[in-house]
């Protein structure tokens, strides 16, 4: 009698460890989900931003206006269930955009006087910044998930659950190099 009830609670602490293991992970896992839905937010703010100024360029040069609203057209929104290339392919396109944004207002230097312009680029600049702090949010986010998943006990839950690693953001070498928006 007394080796079942002992057996029986072993499995129940088992259960209870694995059910609290589990839980502990999907919390992380929505953690690291929320992380990247943020991204996803201040990037659509730029995008905005930059649809802003497409328009304003259109009154400058309808050949860059159409080139900026065909990059803007592609863009893709992300959300939670994003990956990080899916997010890093956006920043590549909001990269672009921004390089032809700037090369016309270098071909036209009275655009960087109008106060729309203005005003216009320090929400870029702006956003840019919320977006530089969710992706280290992000990142710090799935080094706190991919060490649970990893480490042993919690990497027997992890795997007989399927939960997987999750990837950094990497870096944009090419932006350390860009000069600032700054006027």
């Amino acid at each position: 009698m007394l080796p079942t009830i002992i057996v029986i609670a072993v499995i129940a602490l088992l259960v209870l460890w694995v059910i609290s293991v589990q839980r502990k992970l999907v919390n992380a896992e929505e953690l690291t989900k929320n992380a990247m839905s943020q991204i996803g937010v201040q990037q659509s703010s730029r995008w905005d931003a930059l649809t802003s100024l497409a328009e304003l360029l259109k009154s400058y040069n309808e050949h860059e206006y159409n080139t900026l609203r065909d990059v803007i057209a592609s863009r893709a929104g992300i959300d939670s269930n994003s990956t990080a290339e899916q997010a890093q392919a956006q920043e590549d396109l909001l990269e672009k955009a921004l390089v032809q944004v700037r090369a016309v207002s270098e071909k036209y230097p009275d655009i960087k006087a109008n106060a729309m312009y203005i005003k216009t680029m320090d929400s870029v600049n702006s956003y840019e910044n919320m977006v530089r702090v969710s992706r280290m949010t992000y990142n710090d986010t799935v080094t706190r998930y991919n060490r649970q998943i990893r480490q042993i006990p919690d990497s027997i839950v992890a795997g007989l659950f399927h939960f997987t690693e999750k990837q950094y953001l990497r870096d944009n070498v090419a932006k350390a190099d860009r000069p600032s928006l700054n006027i």
